[in-house]
């Protein structure tokens, strides 16, 4: 099982749809190091923020998060 920490999948995302951290950060203008944090899931963006990162990748925001953990952490 994935560890329940393991909320968003934007690095997955990322390498299915050949990108890079630094292209997204530029996309989204935010700083590379904010993008990294995301990708290993030491922080979470915003939902405006992960809205922008689907319609950037061309996905579903559903396909970047990972709800059945955050739901069953909580139980």
């Amino acid at each position: 099982m994935a560890d329940c920490r393991d909320i968003n999948r934007i690095k997955v995302m990322l390498a299915e749809k050949k990108r890079t951290n630094k292209w997204l950060a530029e996309q989204l203008g935010k700083d590379p190091a904010t993008v990294s944090k995301w990708c290993t899931n030491s922080s979470q963006p915003t939902i405006e923020t992960l809205l922008r990162i689907a319609e950037l990748l061309e996905v579903d925001y559903t396909e970047l998060v990972r709800a059945e953990n955050v739901i069953t952490s909580k139980n």
